[in-house]
């Protein structure tokens, strides 16, 4: 068969893909940047041929967070009804931007740019997606007004065409790079309190003494994003340094993000950044050292447990407390933790809590009350079901997530799997059902003995049970939670049924909801299989 190349149709993809990699803007835009949709033949939104389409932007979205950022697939079988289609990722897109930036461009291209044509084209900032119901590759498009053979000219301009490109993209590249670790530093020097990133920076050299070389037997702790390390640097003081894997597809966006917020909180209730280290591969916290592990590596072994008493459980639920107020009202930042967990609080050589692992957080503005994401990501057995269902988050997520940790540490029973030890249906379940009958310290850890306060047992029980109200108006803040710590007078009110607590993952997971890959790392998986939990942190 004989074919023509279709010239401005090569140059135009080539435009694309040299928008795609040298755009500036890593996040993906809430519009495309430009669209190509002929309209020369059309489907019926009931046909063969949109089946296969929304067939093939499922698979397109799904492989999207492959390493690579490319790939394409083939859907149908017969002429009529088969589409091609592919998508391609800027070179230095993280894999989850890729997949959420196909993922709208899939939406957005069927809603708002090309509802019927076979064929189409969009781009964004950090992806293209093209679809066609014509082979893609390997196809030339019949021409036909003469002049030069169509094979010189394809001889001619598809090489320049690829090393002027292939140029461009090498250039952006290694530019980008080269001045990855400066961003980083710039975005850390935000007002007075750090008045340069060198202040901050640690050498590798001087962790890899500190550690050991990283040494298996300076591990103390496995993360969301690698392993933490023990560490003692030459003064003597002891540190911790959280090594982010190489293979982690939001590492460097997480390593970022975590400087730019914990450098600007201080609290002694959360845990203390003391510096970072950015050299070729190696992307490295350094945190103040904990001596005392983590709360669920007490709260939850039958022997350990009995080292916190009521005394020392009644202050780590005071210091939680304090510290999300803190990231809630008290801060220059509105922070919401959105991975509030027994695992994630740390104590101190005191038994005193601090808050870690702001991987997932977010920054509201002052007055922002709250917002929504279509990627739902946290711990199961502690998110709230506005958050889990819709995709809403706000500080009264973190409020439900405090109610069932509060409970937890009072019961020293873990949410998430107390119906497979108890046998009955969940923990808040549970507690409701004594608090209902009358019975609330039923529900109390039997190690507590007769060593207890029961005023402040049932005072706890009553503030749990108002923070996993199911009603999200019904939660106090935490403003309101620690004034009722400190304060027997102040008036409670009666607390409602606690939200319905899923069974599984598909049960949590609602239509037109994506879950993250990822999931917190020695916690049950939300929504994957693999135990590690990652998002993305954007100031607002």
């Amino acid at each position: 068969m004989v074919m023509n190349f279709n010239i401005p149709g090569y140059l135009l993809l080539c435009s694309n893909i040299f928008l795609i990699f040298c755009l500036k803007n890593s996040q993906v835009s809430s519009s495309a940047l430009a669209s190509v949709c002929p309209n020369t033949t059309t489907y019926s939104p009931n046909s063969t041929y949109r089946s296969n389409l929304n067939v093939l932007l499922s698979s397109l979205a799904s492989n999207a967070s492959r390493p690579n950022g490319f790939y394409n697939s083939t859907v149908g079988r017969t002429e009529s009804e088969i589409v091609y289609g592919l998508f391609l990722c800027r070179g230095d897109v993280a894999p989850l931007d890729c997949q959420d930036c196909v993922t709208a461009a899939s939406k957005d291209i069927l809603e708002n740019y090309c509802p019927m044509g076979k064929i189409a084209v969009i781009w964004y900032d950090d992806c293209l997606l093209r679809y066609s119901n014509l082979p893609i590759f390997g196809r030339l498009e019949e021409s036909g007004k003469g002049g030069i053979a169509s094979g010189v000219i394809v001889a001619i301009v598809v090489p320049i065409a690829v090393s002027v490109l292939l140029f461009i993209f090498c250039f952006c590249w290694l530019r980008r790079r080269a001045s990855q670790k400066f961003n980083v530093a710039q975005d850390m020097t935000d007002g007075n309190e750090i008045s340069t990133a060198e202040s901050l920076q640690y050498q590798l050299t001087s962790i890899q003494v500190a550690t050991t070389n990283f040494s298996a037997d300076n591990e103390i702790g496995e993360g969301g994003f690698g392993v933490v390390y023990k560490g003692i640097l030459p003064n003597g003081q002891e540190i911790a340094v959280k090594r982010l894997s190489r293979n982690s597809g939001q590492g460097a966006q997480e390593f970022k993000n975590e400087i730019v917020l914990i450098a600007k909180l201080q609290h002694r209730n959360l845990v203390r950044l003391l510096g970072y280290c950015f050299e070729g591969e190696e992307k490295l916290l350094v945190y103040e050292f904990v001596p005392n592990k983590s709360l669920d590596y007490f709260l939850f072994d039958p022997e350990k447990q009995q080292l916190l008493n009521w005394s020392r459980r009644y202050k780590i639920i005071g210091g939680i407390a304090r510290g999300l107020l803190y990231l809630h009202e008290d801060s220059r930042l509105r922070v919401i933790h959105r991975d509030l967990k027994a695992s994630n609080i740390l104590l101190d050589a005191d038994m005193n809590p601090k808050i870690s692992d702001f991987g997932m957080a977010r920054i509201f503005e002052i007055d922002q009350s709250e917002e929504i994401t279509n990627r739902i990501v946290g711990t199961y057995g502690y998110m709230s079901p506005e958050y889990a269902m819709h995709g809403q988050y706000s500080v009264k997520s973190d409020v439900f997530s405090f109610g069932v940790l509060l409970l937890e540490i009072i019961s020293g029973k873990k949410n998430s799997s107390f119906y497979q030890s108890d046998g009955a249906e969940d923990l808040l379940s549970y507690v409701w059902k004594n608090w209902r009958d009358g019975t609330p310290l039923n529900i109390m850890d039997p190690t507590f003995g007769e060593s207890y306060s029961r005023n402040e047992v049932i005072q706890c029980i009553h503030i749990g049970l108002l923070c996993v109200q199911d009603d999200v108006n019904q939660r106090p803040t935490m403003e309101s939670v620690v004034l009722m710590l400190n304060s027997y007078s102040v008036t409670k009110p009666a607390p409602q049924q606690p939200a319905f607590f899923f069974r599984s993952r598909t049960e949590m997971l609602p239509k037109g909801l994506e879950s993250d890959q990822y999931s917190t790392s020695n916690s049950i998986p939300l929504l994957s299989e693999n135990e590690v939990s990652i998002t993305e942190l954007h100031p607002r």
